[in-house]
């Protein structure tokens, strides 16, 4: 019996250190981020500024970057040879 007693007050001390340092590395991830972006709201993440529009294809339904967008006969394309069609 207490073998049984010494296994699980182990198995509760190693889950407890465990979850104690997660913990405490997520609050120094949020403490960096906060710092990075003081003015962000907490609990959001910040936009990416490399981040683009993605349109669908009119023709085929596939998402494309805005940058590489064909417009023709009001609709959005992603490519000359759909545009024509």
């Amino acid at each position: 019996m207490t073998r049984i007693l010494f296994w699980l007050a182990l198995v509760f001390l190693v889950v407890f250190a465990i979850r104690s340092k997660i913990r405490g590395l997520q609050q120094r991830q949020q403490q960096r981020q906060q710092q990075a972006n003081p003015h962000a709201a907490p609990g959001r993440v910040a936009e990416l500024p490399d981040a683009e529009l993605m349109l669908c294809c009119a023709h085929c339904g596939v998402y494309y970057p805005a940058s590489e967008n064909v417009q023709a006969k009001g609709h959005d394309y992603c490519s000359h040879a759909h545009a024509t069609v």
